[in-house]
């Protein structure tokens, strides 16, 4: 270790931490005290964070013991103000002296590009690391995410969970301070049955092995996570089955363990006649169970629990859970035969008395929408209006019933399992599934086009409801998620090729809620909402923010529409004519853009006086009708590659003509000619954006 620098480690120990805010929590930590060591100008190497259920720790290696010494340069006012005309010191120049606790004679000047300065420099010693580490973890833990911070005892303090110790070292060094109400030591505690005894850490490099020897906890989140993955996956491996390693679930089984001990129980075969997303939703939800499945990926009655206590009776643990566990799956094989008792359509009046939104009625209102805009949607689709319909009806009854009013995430899952067990179309079924999709940024999409004409309904009515409210999100609220739907939408028009007007089903969708005004620049608002939900999109593609910006100015109005263009801006742009017409667009657009009035499109070829014109216009001409058919059948990569051909002859028209001519009718034919090229242009897109 370098004479000047040595590891810092600090550790808040507390009461057990939020499961799945832990691994939040240390990183910002973490952040906040890198933020703080650059800002005291503090050198520093690796950071290493811990967390386990109850602490928090932070091990930054080779920390800079002593800031370097610095001259601060204090301005005062400037040379022209700081003399009277007599060149004696103003009463400004006096009073900067004074401020600074130094003569005017002490001052320097200092030359700027605004002129001459009076200012004053003070050679500042460096302050140790020990001193400023204490306010750095202070005011880093000040901004750790913590919606609700809890007080505890009769101490003003306020933090996550109850803090019980603070460990903070530099080197060997206990650094002095009081943090979150508690003395720093050296000191930290183990196991809370394991090894409760305080442990003592003489440097921050010993940290982890005397907690992982001595106190049986593994403080590496990442190393405790590898330990139960390979605990859960050979237990698995012996029933010769596999374990569903859900990566949250990882997760949050790894917050909430010390010192983790995989076992395995099992449930009676009789609940495997519950559909197995019921009984793994009661599983991963109520006990943070991994299930099991055969080589045929059917569930199996087996389980494989996380302990975080290495017991001398493991059957006990394993009792225990399989106890627990029991009431949970009774009560999901309860509500799977109470709710068979009906049909799906008995519980469509119950969303009468559930509110979408109070400005835009209830689910019953919502569900009634979608029976019009579905069947609107999937018409050009090919879809039966009947089966539309009925899919929409019934899209939100599960919501009503016992299993998905227990377990929230089987919404549209139960709706299928309750469709296909009083025969509903195999196709409706699947929709109602279906319809929630895509669910998260990599999901699936809807498989078939009653499905998509379900979901693209769902969505598109929750965003055009919620935004013609004015509940239009900001910022990082976004409580109806409406970025998600938006993205979700037209990830399916796009992807699964769907030959749909985006703008027209706006325009349908807003029609239908009685408590929206409807407006065109409502629908233009809504329309620019969805779209730039592309830009991300096509950016994790690789497309580059102006290429989308070349396509969005054009506005298409069918998403897959917009995808083609994307596709042709891509192969344009890797044209060698590409940046030259790109500049000649530009240039283009801000020649017409100053042009006062109306720029014509008719060319009168006798007007031209040189040659440069002719041969431009005669190559517009020779590709016009190709490029006007090519954009027509919506083959834009074929269109802006025959358009590369004018490249020659518009770079020698720029070169040999002055467009902007004094006489009226030449200067207005040569603007026509060039709106002419860039209308072609723009009926792709507008390429003057991939310019510099």
């Amino acid at each position: 270790m370098s004479l000047n620098a040595a590891d810092f480690l600090v550790e808040i120990g507390t009461e057990e931490l939020p499961p799945k805010a832990l691994k939040q929590l240390v990183q910002a930590l973490a952040d906040g005290i890198e933020a703080g060591l650059l800002q005291a100008e503090l050198g520093f190497g690796e950071i290493k964070t811990y967390a386990a259920p109850r602490r928090l720790a932070v091990w930054v290696k080779q920390v800079q013991t002593l800031q370097a010494d610095k001259v601060v340069e204090r301005r005062g006012p400037a040379k022209k103000a700081a003399f009277d005309a007599e060149d004696k010191p103003s009463k400004a120049l006096q009073g900067f002296a004074r401020s600074c606790g130094v003569n005017v004679a002490d001052l320097i000047e200092v030359e700027t590009d605004k002129g001459t300065w009076m200012a004053y420099e003070q050679a500042v010693s460096g302050q140790a690391a020990e001193a400023l580490l204490p306010s750095l973890v202070e005011a880093a833990l000040a901004k750790l995410p913590i919606p609700k911070p809890m007080r505890w005892g009769a101490s003003d303090v306020a933090f996550v969970r109850p803090v019980h110790w603070v460990l903070m070292l530099l080197g060997e060094m206990v650094i002095p301070a009081n943090i979150l109400g508690k003395p720093a030591s050296n000191l930290t505690r183990g196991h809370r049955f394991h090894a409760p005894q305080e442990l003592s850490i003489s440097q921050p490099s010993e940290y982890a092995e005397v907690l992982k020897t001595q106190g049986f906890v593994i403080a590496d989140f990442v190393e405790r996570r590898e330990v139960i993955r390979q605990q859960v996956l050979a237990l698995a491996a012996k029933e010769n089955a596999t374990a569903v390693l859900d990566e949250d679930l990882l997760d949050e089984v790894t917050a909430l363990n010390e010192w983790p001990q995989a076992v395995i129980g099992s449930f009676d075969q009789d609940f495997l006649t519950v559909p197995p997303e019921c009984l793994i939703s009661a599983m991963k939800g109520h006990q943070k169970f991994f299930h099991l499945v055969d080589q045929d990926e059917k569930l199996l009655a087996k389980f494989i629990t996380v302990s975080n206590i290495a017991s001398s009776h493991p059957a006990s643990v394993v009792s225990g859970n399989e106890r627990v566990i029991r009431p949970r799956l009774s009560d999901a094989k309860f509500f799977w035969n109470q709710d068979r008792k009906g049909s799906l359509d008995d519980f469509l009046p119950q969303l009468k008395t559930v509110v979408f939104q109070q400005k835009l009625g209830t689910l019953l209102d919502k569900t009634e929408r979608l029976e019009t805009l579905a069947v609107k949607i999937a018409k050009p689709l090919g879809v039966r209006a009947e089966l539309a319909e009925r899919a929409a009806r019934l899209s939100k009854c599960d919501l009503m019933t016992l299993m998905v009013g227990e377990f929230p995430e089987l919404q549209g899952v139960m709706g299928r399992y309750y469709a296909l067990a009083q025969n509903e179309h195999l196709l409706v079924a699947d929709a109602l599934d279906e319809q929630y999709k895509p669910r998260f940024a990599r999901d699936s999409l809807p498989s078939n086009e009653l499905a998509q004409s379900l979901a693209i309904a769902d969505k598109l009515d929750t965003i055009t409801g919620i935004y013609g409210i004015g509940e239009v999100p900001t910022g990082d609220k976004d409580p109806f998620a409406l970025r998600r739907a938006a993205l979700g939408l037209i990830r399916i028009m796009i992807e699964r090729e769907l030959d749909l007007d985006l703008q027209l089903l706006i325009e349908a969708s807003l029609k239908l809620h009685s408590q929206v005004l409807f407006s065109d620049e409502l629908v233009a608002s809504i329309y620019d909402f969805i779209i730039g939900r592309l830009k991300a999109y096509y950016a994790d593609q690789g497309v580059s923010a102006e290429a989308f910006e070349a396509v969005r100015v054009c506005r298409p109005a069918h998403p897959i529409d917009f995808s083609k263009r994307i596709e042709a801006v891509k192969v344009f742009a890797s044209l060698p004519a590409a940046d030259s017409l790109s500049a000649a667009n530009k240039r283009i657009h801000n020649i017409l853009r100053k042009v006062e009035g109306e720029v014509g499109e008719e060319v009168n070829p006798a007007l031209f006086e040189g040659a440069a014109e002719a041969d431009l216009w005669q190559a517009l001409d020779d590709l016009r009708e190709q490029v006007s058919s090519q954009i027509a059948a919506r083959d834009y990569t074929s269109a802006l590659t025959s358009l590369a051909q004018i490249r020659e002859p518009v770079d020698a028209f720029f070169d040999q003509v002055m467009v902007m001519a004094e006489v009226p009718e030449v200067r207005q034919n040569r603007l026509a000619l060039l709106n002419q090229i860039r209308q072609l242009f723009m009926a792709v897109a507008d390429i003057s954006r991939l310019s510099a």
